[in-house]
């Protein structure tokens, strides 16, 4: 396997960050530095990077996750002590990271791994992998307000894609509306809502590519199965 794909692989970084890692002179195979991106490594060679001796796991792992609100997608944050890794199992707590993020008080689905060339994949707008979302705002949604985010709206970094909108409650007080995007700023359908005057009271992600949360429970994790995991690679190949 060649070194930056290996890299890659051990959740080390992109392939494109770890082939620029291994020309900055930062990675040892065998005790020897190497800036040899197109250099093989069999299961016997010992790469370092930094000092810090990097192993493919025995397997990768990828767990879905039915996030809690109040919860941050860190493993640490000074001003916020409860992290999403307290709904995952000790065992995996070290190895797995979150594939993007969703914001402090936003549930729903997310998904945690160790294979970090899925994760980056997955996070790239290049693949344009759709995320779902369902939203409760105040006040009613007009058929005008519905248009404009299918078309797009003008954020503070620039316009963002059409998007799939579906009204699925109208009401006085509360109204509901389902987004599909395949981009992933920032914070980017409770701006896309703000954008064109609603103002979000719950918001939860239902779907990611292939995935839905299905009958998991809020704040439990489980594994994908193997037809999820194809299905889902399908998307990124």
């Amino acid at each position: 396997m060649r070194l930056v794909r290996y890299l890659a692989q051990c959740g080390v970084a992109s392939r494109r960050a770890a082939a620029d890692l291994v020309r900055a002179g930062v990675v040892e195979v065998n005790a020897s530095v190497t800036t040899n991106v197109a250099l093989d490594v069999g299961p016997d060679d010992q790469v370092r990077v930094r000092g810090k001796e990097i192993r493919a796991a025995a397997g990768f792992a990828i767990l879905l996750l039915n996030k809690p609100a109040g919860l941050v997608c860190s493993r640490t944050d000074p001003h916020n002590p409860r992290t999403i890794y307290e709904c995952v199992p000790p065992a995996l707590r070290r190895r797995l990271k979150p594939v993007g993020r969703l914001d402090k008080e936003t549930t729903g689905l997310l998904l945690l791994t160790d294979d970090g060339a899925l994760a980056y994949r997955l996070t790239h707008p290049r693949y344009g992998v759709e995320k779902t979302y369902r939203i409760v705002v105040e006040g009613p949604v007009s058929d005008d307000k519905a248009d404009l985010l299918r078309e797009g709206v003008t954020l503070d970094d620039g316009p963002t894609a059409p998007a799939r909108v579906r009204v699925i409650r109208r009401a006085a007080e509360r109204s509901e509306i389902e987004i599909t995007i395949h981009e992933g700023r920032n914070r980017q359908v409770r701006r896309m809502c703000e954008a064109v005057g609603l103002a979000v009271r719950r918001l939860e992600r239902t779907g990611y590519g292939p995935l839905t949360l299905g009958g998991l429970k809020r704040g439990e994790t489980r594994p994908l199965t193997r037809e999820e995991e194809t299905a889902l690679r399908s998307k990124i190949s």
